[in-house]
């Protein structure tokens, strides 16, 4: 068996192929995404979902899925599976899978009776545009093979009902056919490698129901178009492609693409190369802008998420170049003193307190690599400028420095920091005033860019700066450290001090230029990993407090309550790790590698082969949110360059 196979008696068992999902993508922001047999549990899923500017910009998914039937002797077997009302699985084609491979594509292999059919899955990386291959492996007599394809033509946050407006008209094409269902929409073009009968019935199959959308609270129905099956002969040994993708391609190349395709893969035959294929699946070029994508299946570009992830999707991977790009994209859009966090254009969103303090940080990992240093001043230098000068004197959302030299920042009914989850238009965790991360963050902002003022000679600059980070400190330690409590305070406001154990202390004692005294450093680290410290990451409240939430369950009341009020973050153990390191060197580093060694469970569970967005608090810590999240694999990545590097270290001496 290789890295990730999976065998009969899994497969078979929905309650465990159904928790456990695939998600491909491409260069430009497409993607597709299921459960292991090709069974829909999201109104995300799809095996095409793609952007459509022409709309909304928003993802869209037009290929839902596609059914297989193998016919042989006139009887029909069919190899597809969905969910309808009264706990009803049709067809229960899940019963036929014998084997699932992950290496090197999605592979399901199906046994029916004599007849053994190869299922291989991908999706083109420069391209939208999706290739399964069936190989017959084994047939006792003549074998047809039927392709029914579910069209959805939606965005990925609505569900579809069916309806007078659609488009139901099928128009052949070499090698197959095309369909639009709606105007404003790309024509879906649907080929194979072989020639095929295209049979028309159009019949909207309805009421197919959506079990991970049910356990979260929303709208869980929809019907999907079918316009009818492609049927084709299918010989002992024999290959047929399936093609869909916004394109036309040529049904004779197919054959050729594949194997392209195949060759350029990077195995996913390890730990390390499943996270190095993960961090390749966020990085999105299109109109000559370089971005990140937060999180699969329902996350765009958030721009918090993008300065955060980066070191760590590309740096940590020696992908210098696109790490340049990233942030030559992100410090086009800089409006004042903020950045873009959620959208883009007439729909953007400024509202992040810490988004241009994480560029900073982001800009700081980036640098020992640059290997022009005129050219990181000339590119970077006056945005940064741009982003103190903003703070200081004051901007948007009342962020602005007061006269202790440290930031205050918020409005009411605003999260401005990355424990933004609002309910009923309340912030669960305001934190409006002081906070810990934020300033920390500020600290480390101004004395990289007195690093970079002297290496610009920038002297007045120097003179203007200088002379705050001495302030910050005293003002910093003054307001959130307890030498009884020996831990760092959540925020301060004007009347209160929140003494709350949470993990945003961790960011004060981890970044590149600490406030913190080695003491008060140790002492933090100590704090954060007796009560906060779980195998999954960092639990965002400590057990002990009364408003602890211990499991990330439920409809997004519930959920949003529990966001940041318990639940684990994977992210959070780069900075605990940083941090720990920092202290202990050589001697951290069996235990931080148990940590990271212990995110490798996770490539079998929920997204194969990448990390989850977020764990539950309360033991086995199952995991939940977004399947696939940038900054859960960036910080893992930049884990395992901490380890490599402490090691080498030590080697060297």
């Amino acid at each position: 068996m290789s890295y990730l196979d999976i065998e009969k008696k899994h497969l078979v068992n929905l309650g465990y192929s159904l928790k456990r999902e695939l998600l491909r993508s491409n260069r430009a922001g497409s993607y597709s995404n299921s459960t292991l047999l090709f069974c829909n549990t999201r109104k995300y899923h799809g095996l095409l979902v793609c952007p459509v500017p022409e709309l909304d910009n928003d993802n869209h998914v037009l290929l839902s899925s596609l059914d297989e039937t193998i016919v042989q002797r006139g009887k029909e077997f069919h190899l597809g599976i969905h969910k309808y009302p009264g706990d009803v699985w049709e067809p229960g084609g899940h019963k036929y899978a014998m084997k699932f491979e992950m290496d090197p594509t999605p592979t399901v292999v199906y046994r029916v009776g004599g007849v053994k059919l190869k299922k291989e899955f991908f999706f083109i990386a420069n391209e939208t545009r999706v290739l399964i291959r069936y190989t017959l492996l084994d047939a006792h007599s003549p074998t047809k093979l039927h392709l029914q394809p579910f069209l959805a033509f939606r965005n990925v946050h609505s569900l579809s009902r069916e309806n007078l407006y659609a488009n139901t008209k099928v128009d052949k094409i070499p090698s197959g056919i095309k369909m639009k269902l709606y105007e404003g929409y790309p024509y879906l073009h649907m080929q194979l490698s072989k020639k095929a009968e295209f049979v028309v019935f159009n019949n909207w199959n309805k009421n197919i129901e959506y079990i991970e959308e049910q356990k979260r609270g929303y709208d869980f129905q929809e019907d999907l178009f079918v316009p009818g099956y492609f049927e084709l002969n299918i010989k002992k040994g024999e290959s047929v492609i399936f093609s869909a993708g916004i394109k036309q391609t040529v049904g004779a190349n197919l054959e050729k693409q594949f194997d392209a395709e195949k060759n350029k893969r990077v195995a996913r035959d390890s730990f390390e190369h499943n996270l190095i294929n993960a961090a390749h699946q966020f990085i999105v070029r299109k109109n000559n802008a370089t971005e990140v994508i937060a999180g699969y299946p329902w996350f765009g570009r958030w721009g918090r998420d993008t300065f955060i992830s980066l070191p760590g999707l590309t740096l940590s991977i020696d992908d210098v170049k696109t790490c340049k790009a990233v942030l030559t994209t992100m410090s086009n859009e800089l409006q004042g003193a903020l950045f873009p966090n959620i959208g883009s254009g007439d729909n953007t969103s400024l509202n992040s307190v810490d988004a241009p303090l994480w560029y900073f940080w982001a800009l700081q990992q980036y640098f020992p690599h640059c290997s022009n240093k005129q050219s990181f001043i000339k590119s970077f230098w006056d945005k940064m400028k741009g982003v103190l000068e903003g703070y200081r004197n004051g901007t948007e959302f009342n962020i602005h420095m007061e006269k202790n030299s440290l930031i205050w920042a918020g409005v009411e009914g605003k999260a401005l920091t990355w424990m933004d989850a609002v309910v009923n238009g309340k912030a669960v965790t305001p934190r409006i005033g002081y906070d810990v991360e934020i300033n920390a963050l500020w600290y480390n902002a101004i004395m990289f860019s007195l690093e970079i003022a002297r290496l610009a000679k920038d002297t007045e600059f120097i003179n203007n700066w200088s002379n705050l980070p001495e302030k910050i400190a005293d003002s910093f330690i003054s307001l959130f450290w307890d030498k009884k409590k020996a831990y760092l305070a959540d925020y301060v406001d004007n009347e209160k001090t929140d003494w709350a154990v949470r993990p945003n202390q961790i960011f004060a004692a981890s970044l590149p230029y600490s406030i913190l005294s080695k003491d008060v450093k140790k002492a933090v680290v100590d704090k954060v990993q007796k009560e906060l410290l779980t195998p999954k990451g960092l639990r965002t409240l400590s057990p002990k407090n009364p408003m602890y939430k211990g499991v990330y369950a439920g409809n997004q009341e519930t959920r949003d309550k529990a966001y940041h009020q318990g639940t684990v973050w994977p992210w959070l153990l780069g900075h605990f790790a940083d941090a720990y390191l920092q202290l202990h060197e050589k001697s951290g580093v069996k235990f931080i590698s148990k940590l990271y060694y212990g995110f490798e469970e996770e490539m079998g569970r929920h997204g194969l082969g990448t990390i989850s967005e977020v764990f539950d608090g309360d033991p086995p810590h199952n995991p939940g949110g977004a399947i696939s999240q940038a900054w859960s694999v960036a910080e893992l990545l930049r884990i395992r360059k901490m380890i490599n590097n402490v090691n080498k270290k030590n080697t060297s001496k």
